[in-house]
């Protein structure tokens, strides 16, 4: 019984302390790529932004989701992945409009998608 009991409680410090540490880096990781999308509004907003800039942001990106395919699910990435994709082709062509729309969406998901692994009650039950 006692046994039971101690395999129990460490079975539920591992779970707690593995979502804990979860939760750390999504919004580590996000709040990273926020800053770097950040100044690529910035750069596109005074449409000084070129291609490049955008590529930097993309590879930026690319070296998170590596890790990030392990914890988050799929769909999240590949969202990300498509209106960067836009943004490449927006500030290429100095569509600045659309271009800083679509960094608006990015930054905006990079703030709630960390948002939904949080240890709130509403994403536990």
């Amino acid at each position: 019984m006692v046994k039971s009991l101690i395999s129990l409680l460490c079975a539920l410090f591992i779970i707690v302390g593995a979502s804990v540490w979860e939760n750390r880096f999504i919004k580590k990781e996000f709040k990273e790529f926020n800053e770097v999308l950040t100044v690529l509004y910035r750069k596109i907003e005074n449409e000084s932004a070129v291609k490049e800039d955008v590529y930097s942001a993309q590879k930026n990106w690319l070296n998170k989701k590596r890790v990030l395919h392990i914890v988050i699910p799929h769909t999240e990435i590949k969202e990300i992945d498509l209106w960067l994709s836009e943004t490449v082709t927006l500030v290429e062509d100095k569509e600045w409009k659309d271009a800083i729309s679509k960094v608006e969406v990015l930054i905006e998901l990079t703030e709630q998608i960390p948002k939904t692994f949080s240890l709130l009650p509403e994403n536990i039950f």
